[in-house]
């Protein structure tokens, strides 16, 4: 495998896939019909073409699997939470504010694909009422910018939006979530304005954070590495999160080896999200209490630094974490909630194996004793 080191150029369609047999192409389009295919040259040099199950080729190539009539656009109800156009406000201090609906690659397991279909409309090209929101509500300390991906707008067109967003005094963190670094490096080396646009923003009270995505160690190259340098030495923060992905990131050795070389560069591993029942995304899941034993798995294999992560689940109501398996049950914890009431809420329910997502566990445990000073401090069943 040789990593291309020329400036990508970018492919739409999957007959623009060189490496694909005229068979392979033909079937692909009826994924393409229905979800959207984009990618570069960078990305899929990356891939082991004689490996059918590469799992960078499993993130970026459309898969027959893909047409499995299962799950949902939405899963976390984010329509529920939009209250101006292109913004959500679900979590009292965060509003998430989506500023494009274009990425580097369209990852395969997107849990946002709805915006690539069909014309969506949640994206807004201008954000001025958003911003205006964000203005009314001092609540609000920390806003991401998201998509899509911001990082595929021109620094020319992402800056107005971070400085309308710097001059909100009450809001101490922007957080830009982007796969960029991973997709195409070259966005970052070969732009010395979103660099300076970075350096002039975060400022040593009001930090940038870039939420960067990389899904396995592969990824990581030298150009890759070199990105993330950049970003921080402009004045970024970096953290990395990634969903737990079958076939790409779905044993412990390919995560503790992710983790590990994330904390060499001193990206700290921020969360690892169980894969959302997206409409699409059947291939990608790992059943809930597997995913704990894998990420358990892998934080045993790291060093303190490399193992902060949290597994937690994007569920309509909050970020629920996964915090603990015994023989017969399954524990839970609001790591942040819709609702404030329910954050730090401790649930347990019986165990079930075959189990995807929160919703599957339909048997909570009401007899088990918890000591007091426990409850106390993880709040109530």
């Amino acid at each position: 495998m040789e990593v291309n080191t020329m400036r990508p150029r970018y492919l739409t369609r999957v007959d623009q896939i060189g490496a694909l047999s005229t068979g392979e192409k033909a079937t692909l389009r009826k994924v393409e019909n229905k979800f959207a295919f984009r990618s570069n040259d960078y990305y899929l040099s990356l891939i082991d073409w004689n490996d059918p199950m590469d799992p960078i080729r499993r993130i970026a190539v459309p898969s027959l699997l893909e047409c499995e009539e299962t799950g949902f656009l939405d899963p976390s109800h984010e329509e529920d939470y939009t209250v101006a156009p292109g913004l959500q406000h679900k979590y009292r201090e965060t509003s998430l504010l989506l500023v494009s609906d274009v990425c580097g690659t369209f990852c395969r397991f997107c849990f946002r694909k709805r915006l690539f279909m069909n014309m969506c409309e949640e994206v807004m090209r201008d954000v001025t009422d958003g911003i205006a929101y964000i203005r009314n509500h001092p609540e609000v300390t920390n806003v991401l910018l998201t998509g899509g991906d911001p990082l595929i707008l021109a620094t020319s067109k992402l800056e107005p939006i971070v400085r309308a967003v710097r001059a909100i005094d009450h809001v101490g963190i922007i957080r830009i979530g982007s796969k960029m670094p991973a997709f195409n490096p070259y966005r970052i080396i070969d732009d010395p304005s979103l660099l300076e646009m970075i350096g002039k923003y975060s400022t040593d009270e009001k930090r940038i954070y870039v939420m960067a995505q990389f899904n396995h160690p592969r990824e990581l190259t030298p150009q890759a590495v070199e990105a993330l340098a950049l970003l921080q030495k402009a004045g970024a923060i970096v953290v990395n999160q990634t969903p737990l992905l079958r076939g790409v990131n779905d044993d412990p050795v390919t995560l503790a080896e992710l983790f590990k070389t994330l904390s060499y560069i001193g990206v700290p591993p921020y969360y690892v999200f169980q894969c959302r029942p997206t409409l699409g995304n059947r291939m990608f899941q790992v059943p809930v209490e597997e995913g704990y034993q894998i990420f358990e798995g892998a934080k045993g294999r790291v060093s303190g630094l490399a193992k902060r992560a949290r597994f937690v689940m994007s569920h309509a109501t909050g970020k629920i974490e996964i915090a603990g398996l015994t023989e017969g049950c399954a524990f839970f914890k609001y790591h942040q909630a819709a609702d404030p009431a329910n954050i730090g809420k401790f649930m347990a329910f019986h165990r079930n194996p075959s189990a995807l997502w929160f919703d599957d566990y339909t048997e909570p445990v009401t007899d088990m004793p918890v000591p007091a000073e426990f409850m106390e401090t993880t709040g109530s069943f």
